[in-house]
């Protein structure tokens, strides 16, 4: 947003920001909200609602009886409103001691349920270890509790990116072992014991590379009235919806949201939404990772040559 031509400051434009939020939020503030958390004087402060007011006048009004600005019934985000979406995360975040609300603009905060099973705390040294490894293209050794029934605790690993899917972290990954790309849920490394520089080639890894745009209906099953309920609750249009994926994500999209079971099989209420292309995915995602273990076979084969 500018004014007079000249854009704002980042310093300014952070408290018209919180003004924005305080009455969004509590609908009121007052002068010394703004001065005690910005550290300012209250002179400032004055000057920073007075430039809010320029921008946004019809959003509040002073009420000499509280002694605050209140929002208006005109009132509507003149800063926050394409990041209202980060500000709910943090009311999920609070509730999960992921961050402390006085850590955040909050005066006071609405009655927030969050239900989920919970998982333990991400260890810092283990992401650090594996950050590392991304960013200097590096092996490292894990010790990793697997659910594929392998004995085996230890892993030889080269990370090269992270993924977030139904409240999970993973790496992406190639297996020394297997040979091949795969995903480790971050929060099952015990300890990362080595390092040394890798042998692979990460663009190899086709299924991460490879984008495909999954085909979203609504469950042709539901009634036109809650087809249409679902259709704007995913933000469709005409109808559809197409979300771009990276094939070797799509798997968990997929499980997430029951795309992967063929349609009539489950209640439509249990399915909500179809894959339209499923088999398209299905097949696309077995056929990048063939052509990934093809090419790191001959790679290898062509190392072990020289």
């Amino acid at each position: 947003m500018e004014d007079g031509g000249e854009q704002l400051r980042w310093g300014v434009r952070r408290r018209l920001e919180f003004i924005d939020f305080r009455l969004f939020w509590d609908g009121r503030f007052n002068r010394s909200d703004l001065a005690n958390t910005f550290g300012i004087s209250a002179q400032q402060a004055s000057a920073d609602i007075a430039q809010y007011e320029k921008f946004a006048a019809r959003n509040l009004h002073y009420d000499r009886a509280e002694k605050a600005y209140m929002r208006t019934e005109a009132f509507s985000p003149a800063f926050i409103g394409e990041t209202i979406e980060r500000y709910l995360l943090q009311l999920v975040a609070i509730e999960n001691r992921w961050m402390r609300a006085e850590d955040t603009w909050f005066d006071t905060i609405p009655p927030v349920e969050v239900l989920t099973l919970g998982r333990r705390p991400t260890d810092p040294t283990v992401l650090l270890r594996v950050l590392d490894a991304i960013r200097n293209k590096s092996e490292i050794d894990i010790e990793y509790a697997s659910l594929t029934g392998s004995m085996q605790p230890s892993r030889t690993i080269a990370p090269h990116a992270l993924s977030h899917s139904a409240g999970r972290w993973y790496i992406r990954a190639w297996s020394r072992d297997h040979n091949d790309f795969r995903d480790y849920n971050l929060n099952r490394i015990a300890s990362v014991t080595d390092h040394r520089p890798a042998s692979v080639d990460s663009t190899l890894d086709f299924e991460w590379v490879h984008i495909i745009n999954l085909v979203i209906l609504p469950n042709p099953d539901l009634s036109d009235e809650r087809q249409a309920a679902v259709a704007a609750e995913h933000g469709m249009t005409d109808g559809r919806l197409i979300r771009p994926c990276r094939l070797s994500l799509s798997f968990y999209l997929m499980s997430e949201y029951n795309l992967d079971v063929e349609p009539g099989l489950l209640k439509p209420e249990k399915q909500q939404i179809i894959l339209q292309n499923r088999d398209e995915v299905t097949q696309a995602r077995a056929l990048s990772r063939k052509m990934s273990i093809e090419a790191l076979a001959r790679t290898s084969a062509s190392r072990s040559s020289t």
